[in-house]
């Protein structure tokens, strides 16, 4: 890897990767949904004004989406791709936006203890070798009573030939969703079932998209007789915790 952010403990995107990241098909059908869903799965009102951290944002396609619902006082983005970071400076330019772009790998951020109300890593942990470190450094940064908001894909949805042969990824990092909460649960996040989530969207499914059930020749498999492509979680960091 190349560039002052890149290290080993992410894995770049190919270049059709990058390509898709700007695509419609990724703000529309991806983006905004993961930020919506998580909204609904809030189980107290939202901080007001609150200090928000886009870890991993990529090309910036997130913040029209985050300023919408989540109306941040301040906006905060990283990512360990320079040309990524400067492409999302670019865009929050042309939104108007005042938001704070760093280059900067997930495992090391650049932010003071205690300093943000509102994390959201969306579809970037796959991505990560140092997932461990990474989260250490969310529940370091949040406020306590501040909010991770995680949105990933699962181990079945990665490990499939299509994506693997579109995408690059670490493939000894990738978790099902149960992995993913177990780890957040560990690191001292609390959640309950009503904060979270498994959304069962058509793009998830990579052996056919969904292709059979949308026209009809077959029935999704219900929860819990399937194996879960997506996960989202809102998981609080506890009151009164230290960093």
């Amino acid at each position: 890897m190349s560039g002052p952010y890149l290290s080993d403990s992410y894995v770049e995107e190919t270049r059709f990767g990058f390509w898709f990241l700007r695509s419609h098909t990724w703000q529309h059908h991806v983006l905004r949904v993961a930020i919506n869903d998580l909204r609904s799965l809030f189980s107290e009102p939202l901080p007001s004004a609150p200090v928000v951290l886009d870890a991993g944002c990529g090309q910036g396609k997130s913040f029209q989406y985050l300023n919408k619902v989540f109306n941040p006082g301040h906006l905060l983005g990283s990512d360990a791709d320079p040309h990524s970071v400067a492409l999302s400076r670019q865009e929050a330019t042309r939104l108007g936006l005042n938001a704070e772009v760093r280059g900067a790998d997930c495992a090391h951020l650049p932010y003071a203890d205690a300093s943000v109300d509102l994390l959201f890593c969306h579809q970037t942990f796959h991505h990560l070798v140092e997932q461990e470190q990474a989260l250490a450094e969310f529940y370091r940064v949040l406020k306590p009573g501040g909010y991770l908001l995680f949105a990933e894909s699962t181990e079945a949805y990665i490990d499939t030939w299509v994506i693997r042969w579109l995408f690059r990824h670490p493939m000894h990092v990738q978790k099902s969703a149960a992995g993913y909460l177990t780890m957040i649960r560990q690191q001292g996040f609390e959640f309950g079932p009503r904060n979270v989530s498994y959304p069962y969207l058509w793009w998830s499914r990579a052996k056919d998209f969904g292709l059979l059930e949308r026209l009809g020749i077959r029935k999704p498999k219900p929860f819990g007789q399937r194996e879960e492509t997506l996960v989202n979680v809102v998981a609080r960091k506890p009151l009164g915790a230290q960093p």
